[in-house]
């Protein structure tokens, strides 16, 4: 440092090298508050190898495991929308909250069952229901888009349903909107404002390759904590990943399960299993000549139908597990009607409040199951939670 000041102040005619050292740290100084200013109006965001200002990012970890499941505390007031991260709600750390949705045979929306038609379940145990509330418990719903190549064209569409969806929910739930593509971000934050969502769609860009599972994880861990209210991720995606990020499908799993996310895809693998079977039937249909010539065309195709195969079983997985559903629509232009499907759902959902019988804090994985034995009905929820774990002192 001092070579390199005695350098500086030799070239600087006419100043004494003590008046020079004040000067440099004057400019120094003036570097550092542009610096700091700049910093402080950087907007909210976290990607895969960035922190977010206000909340720290982490890495998805296989390996780590969060606190306790979703609790409640009926008498407790409803938390106002706020985006301030030191909000602090009080809950009942000894129950769990369950939302459920029941459909009848024809999949309709049953939403006039009372507490005394459900029957909850944990590790084959039946469990005293507490408490039971339709269309009273708010929910955070976060909605997340796969901006690779294979869902690119869907944008306008996207924007058009994703801004209706908003509208449909009650006043007091609220969204954010996460991208995914060769990095995952965080393009808005929690708000319940349609016109901050409509900028936000507005910066949707795209890119290659599909950091699926990273987003999954991501998404789990960094926008969903505890709290009273319901989680919700909407994802609009083929589900293939790249095998790029640092989470396998396990991991993405059990980081919904932690964070207790009901997952909804919309899943466009019958939109590309459409055009990749009506491209193969054509080159199939030229003739031998042309069969030999378009061999390595042929070969790709047929395995991206057994990939898009694949990938639709492990998305129903996904759902099933996280008590949320799978889409296939047909074409982009029905992305309006599948989510507001989705958002008459999370407006009819029953929240099942329950306190477990077995009290351990063991932090192992509980098996939950409901019925519903009045009625011939689907009932879906979670299969089930990570018990809190004891925090032992040092």
């Amino acid at each position: 440092m001092r070579a390199a000041k005695l350098n500086l102040t030799t070239e600087t005619r006419g100043h004494s090298p003590k008046r020079f050292s004040r000067v440099s740290v004057s400019l120094w100084s003036i570097f550092c508050c542009c610096a700091l200013a700049g910093l402080l109006r950087a907007p909210a965001a976290f990607t895969q190898d960035q922190t977010r200002p206000r909340r720290t990012a982490r890495q998805p970890d296989a390996q780590k495991q969060t606190g306790p499941p979703t609790q409640h505390q009926p008498d407790a007031a409803k938390p106002q929308d706020s985006d301030d991260d030191d909000e602090v709600v009080t809950i009942n750390a000894s129950e769990v909250l369950l939302p459920v949705t029941v459909r009848d045979a024809s999949g309709t929306l049953v939403t006039d069952l009372a507490r005394k038609d459900f029957r909850v379940f944990e590790d084959g145990r039946e469990q005293p229901l507490s408490d039971l509330s339709l269309r009273r418990v708010p929910v955070d719903v976060a909605l997340l888009v796969d901006a690779s190549s294979s869902v690119a064209e869907s944008f306008e569409d996207f924007r058009r349903a994703a801004e209706e969806f908003a509208g449909r929910l009650e006043a007091d739930d609220r969204f954010c909107l996460v991208k995914f593509d060769d990095r995952v971000e965080l393009l808005l934050d929690w708000t319940s404002s349609r016109l901050q969502l409509r900028r936000a769609l507005g910066r949707l860009s795209t890119g290659v390759f599909t950091r699926f599972n990273d987003a999954l994880a991501l998404s789990a861990r960094e926008q969903f904590r505890r709290g009273e209210r319901r989680r919700a991720l909407v994802v609009l995606s083929d589900g293939i990943d790249s095998n790029r990020g640092a989470t396998t499908a396990d991991a993405a799993m059990r980081a919904l399960l932690e964070s207790q996310v009901t997952v909804y895809v919309i899943s466009n693998t019958e939109i590309e299993r459409g055009r990749k079977s009506a491209e193969l039937d054509s080159m199939l249909a030229g003739g031998d000549s042309a069969v030999r010539f378009n061999q390595l065309r042929i070969g790709d195709l047929r395995e991206g139908l057994r990939v898009l195969d694949a990938s639709e079983r492990n998305l129903s997985e996904l759902t099933r597990s996280t008590g949320g559903r799978l889409y296939r629509p047909a074409s982009f232009s029905a992305l309006g009607g599948v989510y507001k499907e989705i958002a008459d759902e999370l407006r009819h959902q029953y929240a099942l409040y329950y306190t477990p019988t077995n009290a351990a804090r063991d932090g192992r994985f509980r098996r939950v199951k409901v019925e519903v034995p009045t009625r011939d009905c689907e009932v879906s929820t979670r299969v089930g939670y990570y018990a809190p774990k004891q925090n032992r002192g040092r």
